[in-house]
C-alpha cells in the first residue's frame, strides 16, 4: 500500500455532527486534524469528478460546427476548460502535500515561522503553508523582485 492509499483509509477519529474547529480547543488536536483531512479529501474528490466530466465532455463534443463563429466559441470554451483543469491539477498536488503534512504532524503550522496558521485561514485555504504575516512578507518580496 502506498502513502496515498493510507490517506484514503477511514480514520479512527470520530467527528461530532456539524463539528467545526474552534479557538477554544487545543490547536491541531486529533479532531481538528481529522476535520481538515476530510475537508481536503472531499475537495480532491470534487476536483477528480469535475476532471472526469471534462474528459467525457471533450470526448463527446465535436468541433464540427457548421458556422465558423460557433466553432471558434467551442474552441475558446475548451481552452478555458483545459486551463481550469490545469490549475486544478496543480491544486491536487497541493492537496496531496497538505494531506502528507497531516500525516507528518506538521499541518497547520507555518513553514517559515513554525507558528500556528489561524483556523480561519485554514478554513478558507486548507492548503495554506504560511501564516498571514509570512504570506504577506512573501508577497512583498515577490513584488519587490518583480519590480526590479
Amino acid at each position: 500500500m502506498n502513502g496515498n492509499e493510507a490517506l484514503d483509509e477511514r480514520s479512527s477519529v470520530d467527528l461530532p455532527a456539524g463539528y467545526h474547529p474552534s479557538e477554544d480547543e487545543p490547536f491541531m488536536n486529533p479532531q481538528q486534524l481529522e476535520y481538515f483531512r476530510r475537508k481536503l479529501l472531499r475537495w480532491r474528490h470534487e476536483i477528480l469528478v469535475e476532471t472526469s466530466q471534462t474528459l467525457e465532455n471533450l470526448q463527446s463534443q465535436s468541433l464540427q460546427a457548421p458556422d465558423l463563429a460557433d466553432r471558434a466559441t467551442i474552441e475558446s470554451d475548451r481552452l478555458i476548460e483545459l486551463r481550469t483543469r490545469d490549475r486544478e491539477r496543480k491544486l491536487l498536488g497541493k492537496i496531496a502535500a497538505a494531506l502528507q503534512r497531516i500525516e507528518d504532524g506538521v499541518y497547520g503550522y507555518c513553514e517559515e515561522t513554525g507558528e500556528p496558521i489561524s483556523l480561519r485561514r485554514l478554513e478558507a485555504r486548507p492548503i495554506a503553508t504560511l501564516s498571514i504575516d509570512a504570506q504577506e512578507r512573501h508577497e512583498r518580496m515577490e513584488r519587490t523582485y518583480r519590480d526590479d
